[in-house]
């Protein structure tokens, strides 16, 4: 035994003392490696729709739903069934419900805590009964804990045993909470770990509420979005960033978000918009609305007047960051300066276009990238609020504490939008700092990057970090964004369809071979044999017959449209991936109504299975990445064990 290792043994033994307290610990991991492993869900592209996101935590991608069925199939109702599911989802609200209906509230109470406890059984059988221990509210860990694994002489006993606990519950009161506090422990126990795969941010009136439950959701990872990457930006202080963030607030009538949610101030903004486009009708700016608006008509002409306002600010930071970087190699974007003002026709790839609006009032035709006293003062009032904003700061520390570019997990390979290819079907590369990097070193480059722009930005006035968070917002070779352009000032400005096409990157034209997805498993070392890449980004159409699985199932793509505005053109609203010990399940959800209508009709998400990729053998604890790591420590308890049989290590009595 080197020096190095018998130090590390002798840490080691500072927390097993002796032989008893190692052998222990050895038989508890070697059980611990034979359990099936626990479910994994994968979400993506969620932008906001936090009703949605939230019923999919709560059913568990259709687990819990799946359990009642399996229990009690043939000894109560569907409508039952559905109760029951409903209150597991919604303990507090549906308890609210029955106590105005239900008559006889002592024996709704009996009748469900025996169901619930049923279900919790079947939902924890996986795990060690720590782990469930763990998982459990404190203030009813024992009692549930008894309910749960307690065995009498006979079946008589446990009933008379579990009869009386029940009865006590329901005697003293306690029954609510009991419920609510069971019914948690049974979501917490449905889904093992959360994959968040991009895209927490826009278009949603929700993403503060959806970052507030992934905080305090239990096992968790997060591959960054190019939509996160925005808000991550804006928050480190890119006023580019900041004016894209505001400009799509506002395009799809979710100021709220900004106001409401993280307590950003537009009040200086809205003023200056009102009075720059007084007379404006600003049509081409009327926000995008799904649903029912918020905001009453004049309401949303004021916020079509902060869109435009904004997003002319937005142009002219952009053109100043594209003429401090020529790297970034995105003069294409300077489009200001090819505006005729006074024919207001713009100049494009040799092509004249003529524009749909001729009042900028704010732009100086010699001088076209140039804010006006007014527009400075606004950014900077707008980036101050940004960087003192103290919820936002804390889910973008989460973010970062929690988020990558990529992810490698169980032979899985997450990330979010693409890996950048040439046209030939070789990785392209991007150089950044003076260094080329292409594929995986391309993501790991990125990622250090955008870690120092978040720990520099409040400390450098000039921060090449934090310029470079708009670039991966949407640079052409930014693996989160992987078109050729964005083309927000043609689809404001420009009527002809063919100016507001955005190529996308090869990529997503070798998503369907299989020696592309290959190449890409090796770079990033993840197995050829049983790995899977998976992301989301672009919106699977399957009302056109596209599918998510691709390349022979090595791919699969699980944007399927949650958010609103793109369920028209995907005809689906959203999938959801989950992988447990039999195997991959990839299942296409239709559109959830609302909480309201799902609390008072037992309404869930409907469902289709479109994949289902069995395993030969059940996977178990062994055959996962903690797995590794708990072989590893059983390794090491092995050879401590030795050392105290040797007398190399002495034991603590």
């Amino acid at each position: 035994m080197n020096k190095t290792y018998k130090k590390y043994l002798q840490l080691l033994s500072k927390t097993y003392k002796n032989i008893d307290e190692v052998t222990t610990e050895i038989i508890n991991l070697q059980a611990i490696l034979n359990l099936p492993k626990g479910t994994e869900l994968f979400m993506s592209d969620v932008h906001g729709e936090y009703e949605a996101f939230l019923q999919i935590l709560n059913n568990g991608s259709g687990i819990i739903k799946t359990k009642i069925d399996e229990i009690y199939d043939h000894s109560i109702s569907q409508e039952d069934r559905k109760n029951l599911a409903t209150l597991i989802y919604y303990p507090e609200e549906k308890l609210e419900i029955e106590k105005k209906v239900n008559q006889d509230m002592a024996e709704y109470y009996s009748i469900m805590l025996y169901r619930l406890l049923e279900v919790a059984r079947a939902v924890s059988s996986k795990y060690t009964r720590s782990k469930v221990r763990k998982a459990m509210p404190k203030n009813f860990d024992y009692i549930i804990d008894e309910l749960l694994h307690t065995q009498g002489d006979d079946e008589y006993d446990k009933e008379k045993y579990y009869r009386q606990i029940i009865e006590s519950i329901i005697d003293l009161n306690r029954a609510d909470e009991f419920i609510i506090a069971i019914s948690h422990l049974i979501k917490r126990m449905a889904i093992d770990h959360l994959h968040m795969i991009g895209d927490v941010y826009d278009r949603g009136p929700g993403a503060p509420i959806i970052m507030d439950k992934l905080m305090n959701f239990h096992s968790m990872d997060f591959q960054w979005g190019n939509h996160d990457i925005l808000w991550m930006g804006a928050a480190c202080g890119n006023k580019c960033c900041i004016s894209n963030v505001v400009r799509i607030c506002s395009r799809y009538d979710n100021l709220s978000t900004l106001e409401d949610g993280y307590g950003i101030n537009i009040r200086p903004l809205s003023i200056f918009a009102q009075e720059t486009y007084q007379n404006d009708p600003c049509k081409e700016f009327l926000p995008r609305t799904v649903e029912k608006s918020r905001y009453s008509n004049s309401d949303k002409i004021l916020i079509s007047k902060i869109q435009k306002a904004i997003a002319i600010i937005q142009f002219k930071l952009e053109g100043n960051l594209i003429k401090k970087h020529p790297e970034y190699n995105l003069d294409n974007r300077l489009l200001l300066d090819k505006v005729d003002y006074d024919k207001y026709e713009i100049t494009i790839n040799n092509k004249k276009f003529k524009l749909n609006d001729t009042n900028f009032p704010t732009i100086d035709p010699n001088n076209p990238y140039k804010l006006t006293k007014k527009e400075k003062e606004i950014i900077n009032r707008l980036k101050t609020s940004f960087l003192n904003s103290e919820k936002l700061a804390k889910h973008v520390s989460f973010l970062y504490s929690k988020g990558h570019m990529y992810q490698v997990y169980n032979d899985n390979l997450l990330y979010h939008g693409c890996i950048p290819f040439t046209k030939k079907g070789e990785f392209d590369d991007f150089e950044i700092m003076g260094n080329k990097y292409k594929g995986k070193d391309l993501m790991d480059q990125m990622e250090i990057i955008a870690h120092k722009a978040f720990f520099s930005s409040k400390n450098v006035s000039n921060n090449e970090e934090v310029d470079f968070m708009w670039y991966l917002w949407c640079g052409p070779k930014s693996p989160l964004f992987g078109k050729d352009k964005v083309a927000t000032f043609e689809r404001y400005f420009i009527d002809e369809k063919i100016t507001h096409r955005e190529v996308k990157n090869p990529y997503y034209h070798f998503q369907n071979d299989e020696k592309i997805c290959d190449k890409i498993l090796k770079d990033f070392n993840v197995s050829l044999k049983d790995g899977h890449i998976i992301n989301g980004h672009v919106p699977v159409k399957a009302k056109d017959g596209e599918s998510p699985v691709r390349a022979n199932g090595k791919l699969i793509v699980i944007d399927g449209g949650f958010a609103k505005s793109y369920q028209k053109s995907t005809g689906l609203a959203g999938y959801t991936l989950t992988y447990n010990s039999h195997g991959l399940v990839l299942a296409a959800n239709e559109p959830f109504e609302s909480k309201n209508k799902a609390i008072l009709h037992g309404l869930d998400i409907k469902s289709q299975t479109i994949l289902k990729q069995d395993v030969k053998h059940r996977k178990c604890v062994k055959d996962t990445d903690i797995g590794k790591t708990l072989e590893s420590q059983v390794r090491d308890l092995k050879y401590l064990l030795e050392a105290y049989i040797d007398g190399d290590i002495k034991e603590t009595i």
